[in-house]
């Protein structure tokens, strides 16, 4: 792997990951659409990489909500030494419970599953469906719960749900944002609490994925443009969301997978 390719794949992961977009989508798009996947020495380099671009939007996460991450660690801490109960220690260990089911799921079945379903017809379908279920149901749904309001309950089904993002192309953002909406919780909430609950999964995944890094340049440069890249993108979507909607996203999750589609069949 280039320096040019990991700026490339670097750029993809700072945007996608944190948009409902779809990352896996994407760092499999690219490559098969610039035919880097017939290089063997791409796709071996590229196994490890993909986790390493993952720990740079990590670290964009870390960053961005350090204040958050100090609050929600103090809480939780407190919660179970010293028998305080504040919010920040309630939502540290709704965290902790909704990583637990979704990222056991998760893990078995991309686990057995993954050879198969990394097949760009496969990916185009998941874009499509996840999007038009995002465009309908953020448009239905109301936005009566904000992030310091959500229950055990709400806090475990999103979490639950990003099992699902073991689909190349559903997109983990996307499947929790979009059960954050069915649920009643607002756009902004949605975004924040995704962005939370993805990192002990992610971290889990950087560590067990650590043996294997092959640290180079394109390596290091790669992880810091996408790192770079997402916390701009956090901060864009937070402010974008106090207003807008998923609409964007979803038409664009559609119109990417009527192009794989057409794409494949030529």
């Amino acid at each position: 792997m280039n320096i040019f390719q990991a700026v490339i794949l670097g750029i993809i992961q700072g945007l996608t990951e944190l948009l409902p977009i779809s990352s896996s989508a994407h760092l499999y798009l690219i490559p098969w659409i610039f035919d880097w996947i017939k290089s063997e020495t791409f796709n071996v380099a590229f196994e490890a990489f993909d986790v390493a671009l993952h720990a740079g939007t990590l670290m964009a996460i870390g960053i961005y909500f350090f204040k958050d991450w100090i609050e929600l660690i103090r809480g939780g801490y407190n919660q179970i030494i010293k028998k305080k109960r504040t919010q920040e220690g309630r939502m540290f260990w709704y965290i902790v419970i909704a990583t637990i089911p979704g990222g056991i799921i998760g893990f078995l079945l991309d686990h057995f599953l993954e050879d198969f379903l990394q097949k760009p017809i496969i990916i185009a379908f998941a874009l499509i469906i996840m999007g038009i279920l995002l465009y309908i149901i953020d448009k239905k749904a109301k936005s009566k719960i904000s992030y310091e309001q959500m229950t055990l309950k709400q806090t475990f089904l999103i979490g639950l749900s990003q099992a699902l993002a073991f689909i190349p192309g559903v997109s983990r953002s996307g499947v929790t944002m979009t059960t954050g909406r069915l649920l009643g919780i607002d756009r902004t909430s949605c975004a924040k609490y995704s962005f939370m609950l993805s990192a002990p999964i992610v971290f889990a995944a950087t560590v067990f994925k650590f043996k294997d890094f092959v640290f180079s340049i394109p390596f290091f440069v790669g992880i810091l443009i996408s790192f770079i890249v997402g916390i701009m993108v956090i901060k864009f979507l937070l402010e974008y969301l106090k207003k807008g909607s998923f609409k964007l996203f979803a038409s664009y999750r559609v119109i990417l997978g009527i192009i794989v589609i057409v794409l494949t069949f030529i």
